[in-house]
């Protein structure tokens, strides 16, 4: 078992030596990396060689002359033609419910109701709640905590555009108009606060 292992040992020891010289013997056929080889081309002896000679043609070619063409400026372009409209078909007509008129309301049914008037003496007191609803609501928008206002742009910005359409119905007259407005305004600025 000994000489075995003295064996492969020796065995061993050869296999190294011979890969190393194997590896030296490669690096040294490889060359050198820093020199660079030359090759040497051949030179050619430099015999003239001869030409073939063409034979004249049996008959001259004939050129033919061409009138000279009339140049004229050019045309400008053509626009492309305009695409046809498209037409669009006549919106449908629906049919509007009959009118009905009414009829005089008998006394009896005066005295229920009551008279009914164009609104001159109450229109002055819409006008001023009308006012009063405008102005106190925009109080309310300027006492709103900034953190608030800067939260809830859009709706500031919705309740805003209802006052601004109150304030035009005001100055047109319409009171009862201006007023539903108003009280629009008020509902959303009641639901920002709740908020």
């Amino acid at each position: 078992m000994i000489r075995r292992h003295h064996l492969a040992q020796r065995l061993a020891a050869k296999l190294i030596r011979v890969s190393a010289v194997a590896l030296v013997l490669a690096a040294g056929l490889a060359g050198c990396h820093h020199k660079p080889a030359v090759f040497v081309i051949p030179q050619i002896a430099h015999a003239p060689i001869e030409l073939e000679t063409i034979p004249p043609p049996d008959s001259p070619l004939m050129i033919a002359t061409l009138p000279v063409p009339d140049l004229e400026p050019p045309l400008p372009p053509a626009e492309p033609p305009k695409p046809a409209p498209r037409r669009r078909p006549p919106p449908k007509e629906e049919p509007q419910p009959p009118v009905q008129v009414a009829s005089a309301p008998e006394p009896a049914a005066l005295a229920i109701i009551g008279t009914l008037s164009t609104g001159g003496d109450s229109a002055p007191q819409s006008q001023q709640q009308a006012q009063d609803l405008v102005a106190s609501i925009l109080k309310r928008i300027a006492a709103l905590p900034a953190n608030t206002a800067n939260a809830q742009k859009k709706q500031i910005r919705q309740i805003k555009n209802f006052i601004d359409q109150a304030q035009k119905a005001l100055n047109s007259g319409d009171a009862e108009g201006a007023k539903n407005l108003a009280t629009k305004a008020k509902l959303l600025m009641d639901d920002l606060e709740k908020k």
